[in-house]
């Protein structure tokens, strides 16, 4: 009895301190959002299976139309993707005007912008939904897709954010139940969109940094409307926000350039801000346990971790900045915050940290991943196990222990730049070309 009160109590614990989108529980069976229901790439109820190829533990592959880098999102026995698909006449290419434009995708076609939902039982698509129809302004790095940015589900409808296409919700039959556009994003160096949406509660909030004037706004989920928009001095990031649930107020938390800052999801007041992250802002922050993790790496190597409790104002280089560092930072893929430790990679390599959230002490490591690199998509935290994807269609899959020990190499024949997810006893893997649930036989 006393076990099974101290488990009740670690649950509540989590409901109180995340945003939850279903009642009793259910966000904790599903994955909601890129980061998974916890927003910090944890599944703490999943079982996942360690061991895999092409010809073992596929319980269905499903080949995918277009192409999207975006993460699946998973409610119940629905698993929704975003996509894009080229089609009509080729045209002449369209100019690359951005400053500094370069290793960037030739625009020759119209595209379509796709949602689609795939049984997670079967595989089967069970509908693709087109709701727009477009010709780029521009093509985006060579390595990204025009569907980057990945849904969010609050288990009544999904909603997917295409960036200069517009903001879309649609019914769990793949009906447009209201759009909306935000403006037309102008990318640093025309590398394109990728800033994924998060909501909470009747909230969805899209972040819009970019080489105009950048921006942050929330909208009703209902109805598309907008409740509240704010002003950015930043430039281009694709960080997507994080909301954390601090002493019963929400908090929407957004990496950039010249600040990390905090904004209250009632009414758009900073509530904090912080300095000291790079240029070129891709990883995501994430959180746990009241304590904030952002992290960058381009022109300089970036991380510290922010404690929720009294920040207000600028809080940089104050006591609320718990600890930081300027080594072996993420570039692309997010930290991960599982169990009380931070794992992070070395910018896109197969380099794992792995540090104390409270202290950032790392008394073990760094460890090499041998076989897995170019990593873009965000490693995740499962069955005290944390699996790493990489874009030659690889997963590692390591213990969550002081020293990680291999537990499993696996290889498919893809390339992955979207998230791995785990739901219950089933891992999904959203590669180029192909959907795959991965379940033990």
């Amino acid at each position: 009895m006393l076990r099974l009160s101290v488990k009740l109590l670690i649950l509540l614990l989590i409901f109180v301190t995340n945003p939850v989108y279903g009642e009793d529980g259910e966000v904790l069976q599903n994955w909601p959002s890129w980061r998974g229901p916890l927003g910090n790439g944890t599944a703490p109820n999943a079982i996942p299976p360690t061991e895999w190829s092409e010809i073992k533990n596929v319980k269905w592959k499903t080949a995918l139309p277009g192409l999207g880098h975006s993460t699946p999102v998973v409610w119940q026995n629905q698993v929704f993707i975003t996509t894009s698909v080229p089609f009509g006449a080729e045209l002449p290419p369209v100019p690359q005007t951005a400053p500094g434009a370069h290793d960037n995708l030739d625009v020759t076609q119209r595209h379509k912008y796709i949602v689609l939902a795939v049984n997670r039982s079967t595989g089967e698509i069970e509908w693709q939904t087109v709701v727009k129809e477009a010709l780029p302004h521009e093509g985006g790095h060579y390595t990204g897709s025009l569907a980057s940015a990945s849904p969010v589900t609050d288990g009544k409808h999904v909603y997917a954010c295409f960036g200069s296409q517009g903001l879309y919700c649609l019914d769990f039959q793949g009906k447009v139940v209201w759009s909306k556009a935000l403006g037309k994003m102008k990318s640093k160096h025309a590398h394109g969109e990728g800033s994924s949406p998060v909501l909470h509660d009747q909230t969805i909030v899209v972040n819009w940094d970019h080489e105009g004037q950048s921006f942050i706004t929330a909208l009703d989920t209902a109805t598309g409307k907008e409740r509240w928009r704010a002003l950015r001095d930043e430039v281009t990031s694709w960080a997507s926000p994080t909301i954390a649930v601090h002493k019963g107020r929400a908090q929407v938390i957004v990496s950039g350039t010249k600040r990390i800052r905090a904004y209250n999801l009632t009414n758009g007041e900073i509530l904090w801000e912080c300095g000291g992250l790079s240029a070129n802002v891709v990883a995501s922050p994430v959180h746990d346990n009241g304590i904030v993790v952002a992290a960058s790496s381009y022109e300089k190597q970036a991380m510290f971790a922010i404690e929720l409790d009294g920040a207000k104002g600028d809080i940089t280089d104050s006591d609320k900045v718990l600890w930081d560092r300027l080594t072996r930072t993420p570039y692309v893929p997010s930290p991960l915050l599982y169990n009380g430790t931070v794992y992070f990679l070395r910018h896109y390599q197969g380099i794992l940290s792995k540090v104390d959230l409270k202290t950032g002490e790392e008394p073990n490591g760094p460890f090499r991943l041998g076989p897995v690199s170019d990593l873009y998509a965000s490693p995740i935290g499962a069955d005290n196990k944390i699996f790493f994807t990489d874009l030659r269609g690889s997963t590692l899959v390591l213990t969550h222990q002081d020293n990680p020990v291999v537990v499993s190499f696996n290889r498919l024949n893809d390339s992955f730049a979207a998230s791995p997810i785990a739901v219950n006893n089933q891992l999904i893997l959203r590669g180029h070309r192909y959907l795959y649930c991965i379940e033990e036989n």
